[in-house]
């Protein structure tokens, strides 16, 4: 059975340039629809968040504003979430994950993995032995932030180079975040050494470079989702 791993901050607020402490967590779509697509695949699905903490859901993520307007669209993702809620109450702890035991690795976006995920030495180093394995490492939107994580020992950012995507400068300027932030995710993309690349603001769009796969933004969830799919049934 092909095993994958979904990395999830354990956030519950993301810290603006100001200093205030801004609600945030995961984004809720991002984690629902790839972690239903790959249970439908007959993927086994381990949760993952530094300490084991339990994962907060952005509240944000689950207002029929933020779901196209649609009622039911909304209470679906929070039924799947609750659902889940034995495993989110019990995630494994990202400091005790073994990357020989996992097909693929992927983070859901949201505001909180610029919080903790971007600066997490686990996942750093989980995520350097895993591309360096050739095994599938991923994320959506505000998810590559934790590609930041991934130093060598030599201080070089393990994904210098490579082409990915995700949640644009546009868009951070269109919900209002822009001028808050205290980095904002395409800028650092770039400085780190990224070759950043992007579709239309709120558009599907999806990047894969060698073994990483990228997704812009929310409607890029179930895209990058039927990649990864694909991907880790062919290499199974």
């Amino acid at each position: 059975m092909t095993n994958i791993l979904v990395v999830l901050s354990g956030s519950d607020h993301w810290t603006l340039a100001d200093g205030t402490k801004h609600p945030s967590g995961y984004w809720a779509e991002e984690f629902v629809v790839p972690h239903k697509t790959f249970r439908e695949a007959g993927f086994d699905v381990t949760i993952a968040t530094p300490g084991g903490v339990t994962p907060t859901v952005d509240k944000a993520s689950l207002t029929p504003e933020m779901n196209g307007g649609d009622q039911g669209r909304a209470e679906e993702l929070r039924d799947y979430i609750d659902s889940l809620r034995g495993e989110l109450d019990s995630t494994m702890r990202l400091e005790d994950v073994n990357p020989g035991d996992f097909d693929g690795l992927f983070i859901p976006g949201g505001h909180g993995p610029m919080e903790d995920l971007a600066v997490s030495e686990a996942l750093g180093v989980l995520l350097v032995g895993m591309l360096d394995s050739g095994k599938v490492v991923s994320g959506v939107c505000h998810g590559p932030s934790g590609l930041f994580a991934a130093k060598r020992a030599d201080g070089s950012w393990a994904f210098a180079g490579y082409r990915l995507t995700g949640f644009t400068n546009v868009e951070e300027d269109q919900v209002g975040f822009a001028d808050k932030a205290q980095w904002l995710l395409e800028t650092r993309l770039r400085e780190e050494g990224a070759e950043f690349a992007s579709g239309a603001p709120w558009a599907p769009y999806v990047v894969t470079d060698r073994n990483l796969v990228t997704g812009q933004n929310p409607a890029s969830s179930e895209p990058i989702a039927r990649q990864l799919v694909d991907m880790l049934s062919a290499s199974a």
